[in-house]
């Protein structure tokens, strides 16, 4: 028998399929774009992301060989919903979390209800990139829309769904809603009627990791899966990559690579309140019974392929014709010292302490003799510095990072590893299979569907480790400084970028 992982991401799928001792069968990628019908507007077309999903599925399940999938779990990107008709017809565009439209409605939410009291029940703070504020503007500006809509389905329940499983939500993605009751682990009905939200609109709420359905026989045979594949809940694909790495124990955290970079720490309770809200930390519930995690974030990978497309298309272009990986050579152009050029990293709406929508960029100390190289380092350092910033305001929440792990695309570089130890001062490590998302997905096929006991059991079975990246201390010491000068920039920028932001919208002369 075998386990299929789907991890479902903001620019790309994955299938993978894995034996039970944690051998990679197959694997399938499929990338799409977001579309942007205006300005500041971010959507996922689902009719083209459903059919690149399907595609993946089944190039998987074609290179699986003799042993046959028996069960899946799906995970996902987080905010993101999908409109769907309760008969699985898909209805409208999927709003992804960096997406503008919402923002208006932050000032009349938080005269109803304070960050504190939000984060006793959610969990989470106020801000634009959760599912809430765009299921008001759907509300209010596509009415016919939100009429016609039996669920807004987070893309794992989505492709769930499709496949043939029951219309439900893990917890973890529930509470990127905004609608969440971290606690009771139920719907808020506080907070669904101060925003005026259909609650009838949600899915049922499941654990991840419990049986929620069979993929329909029809779709199985569309996609070469055998009959009777067990659909297991699944989660946010952060969580999804805590388990595919291993990291279910307090004490440790993954550093996800992917189209956003995350450093997730595992937690044994909710920190304090008061500590959380005045960083902009979230809490929410780890696949693991009774662990809970937090996320620090930015847009990493979506920065690199946005460096990608802007100062390599021609070569990206001509990759992709003889299906190659154009990363390894842009890689190849960093130089070995530190980069010549300080980014702040604000491409796009940014993650805690401060969730801003209204910013942009920075690429600080350009010349004429700049090589792109520099450009491509002085991004991976400010995505770093960026994360570097809220870690060191862990430790007076009371979460303490101890062990770290790294997974996702961007951890195929040694480079880009080597370089966030020494950022970091602290020691990385790889595990084998760095698809975490898709492999965590996996464990959670098989705990959930009783090939193993539980989590552990999971773990130890399927995850190893590679090597571990110890920090250089001379290039660490450079990087303090470095830091310290990225901070400054920061801090006399940082009232700037908006206004820079808002002049691009003046007009010819």
């Amino acid at each position: 028998m075998s386990l299929l992982g789907l991890d479902v991401g903001t620019t790309g799928c994955k299938a993978a399929v894995f034996s039970t001792d944690g051998h990679l069968l197959a694997l399938a990628y499929e990338e799409y774009d977001l579309r942007s019908p205006e300005a500041g507007w971010a959507e996922l077309d689902v009719t083209v992301v459903w059919e690149k999903i399907k595609t993946s599925i089944a190039r998987a399940a074609a290179g699986s060989g003799s042993d046959p999938v028996t069960a899946l779990a799906v995970a996902s990107l987080g905010e993101a919903v999908v409109p769907v008709r309760r008969d699985r017809r898909i209805l409208g565009p999927s709003l992804v979390n960096f997406d503008v439209r919402g923002q208006e409605y932050l000032e009349g939410l938080a005269s109803k209800v304070d960050n504190e009291h939000l984060y006793q029940i959610n969990g989470n703070t106020l801000g634009n990139l959760y599912s809430l504020t765009k299921l008001m503007w759907i509300r209010d500006h596509q009415p016919d829309l939100y009429a016609q809509t039996g669920y807004f389905l987070h893309w794992s329940s989505f492709v769930a769904f499709m496949l043939g499983a029951d219309p439900v939500l893990d917890y973890s993605l529930a509470n990127r809603t905004l609608l969440f009751d971290l606690d009771r682990a139920t719907w808020s009905q506080e907070l669904a009627e101060l925003s005026r939200i259909d609650l009838q609109k949600l899915p049922r709420l499941v654990p991840s990791g419990v049986v929620v359905g069979t993929v329909a026989r029809s779709i199985a045979q569309e996609l070469g899966l055998p009959l009777n594949v067990t659909i297991v809940s699944g989660s946010h694909d952060q969580i999804a990559n805590a388990v595919g790495c291993g990291v279910i124990e307090t004490g440790q955290a993954f550093y996800g690579m992917g189209s956003y970079h995350c450093i997730t720490p595992v937690m044994n309770r909710r920190p304090d309140t008061s500590a959380m809200v005045a960083r902009g930390l979230n809490t929410e519930h780890h696949a693991v019974p009774g662990k809970y995690v937090s996320f620090l974030y930015n847009h990493g990978g979506t920065l690199v392929k946005w460096y990608r497309n802007t100062f390599a298309a021609l070569e990206h272009n001509q990759a992709k014709r003889e299906a190659l990986d154009i990363y390894p050579a842009l890689f190849a152009e960093m130089p070995e010292r530190l980069s010549s050029v300080l980014v702040l990293p604000n491409f796009a709406s940014t993650g805690p302490p401060e969730f801003l929508s209204d910013t942009c960029g920075v690429i600080f100390g350009l010349h004429l003799d700049t090589a792109r190289g520099d450009v491509l380092k002085g991004i991976v350092e400010g995505i770093g510095f960026y994360l570097k910033e809220c870690v060191v305001s862990l430790p007076s929440t009371g979460i303490i990072i101890n062990e770290y792990r790294v997974v996702g695309g961007g951890s195929k570089s040694d480079a880009w590893i080597q370089l966030s130890a020494d950022l970091f001062g602290q020691p990385i490590a790889r595990p084998v299979i760095t698809e975490a998302g898709a492999l965590g997905s996996a464990i959670l096929a098989g705990v959930g569907s009783g090939v193993f006991a539980d989590y552990p059991s999971g773990v130890q079975a399927m995850v190893s480790l590679e090597r571990t990246f110890d920090p250089d201390p001379i290039r660490q010491a450079r990087y303090l400084t470095r830091f310290e000068q990225y901070r400054q920039l920061y801090a006399q920028l940082k009232g700037s970028l908006k206004a820079f932001h808002h002049s691009d919208h003046l007009g010819p002369a």
